[in-house]
């Protein structure tokens, strides 16, 4: 959510490249329309409301995410969930409007969007992020009681958190 919204974790973000996606994940309009609602009524909602739409979401994967890449997977491109790190998401080619959409996520700028590309781009904007106390936290210790997210030695969700 961190990197969907540029850090802002707003209902309301739109997306600055044309897609039409909005919120904390960054629902696509015809993803809206699929979970019952519409982008605009996403962005109306407050955070935690909003919340509710992301769980429905990310319901289907239940036992398909086990680290941060499935996560971001699940939620960029679902059906590359377990792929390997070099496996092509979105080309130049293939997909030209995604794949203008999504340009800056192109490391090497190769024309070819990898699971790699897309899972380094949000390890690079979240590395050394810290939240605010949530409803689970624990004042001081960097997480505010939020699960601790990925090990930083090889990627995977951290399972004594949360």
């Amino acid at each position: 959510m961190h990197f969907e919204t540029g850090g802002e974790f707003s209902p309301a973000t739109r997306n600055r490249a044309g897609s039409g996606a909005t919120g904390l994940i960054q629902f696509l309009p015809e993803t809206a329309e699929r979970l019952g609602t519409t982008t605009d009524v996403l962005a109306r909602m407050s955070p935690e409301t909003q919340l509710d739409y992301v769980e429905k979401y990310l319901k289907p994967y239940t036992g398909k995410i086990g680290s941060l890449q499935d996560l971001y997977l699940a939620v960029f491109r679902p059906a590359a969930i377990g792929r390997a790190p070099d496996a092509p998401l979105i080309t130049r080619t293939s997909h030209p409007t995604a794949y203008l959409q999504n340009a800056g996520l192109d490391q090497d700028k190769d024309g070819v969007i990898t699971v790699k590309d897309a899972v380094e781009a949000v390890q690079r904007t979240t590395a050394g992020v810290t939240y605010p106390a949530g409803p689970r936290g624990t004042a001081g210790d960097g997480t505010g009681g939020w699960p601790r997210g990925p090990d930083p030695a090889d990627g995977t969700l951290d399972p004594s958190a949360g």
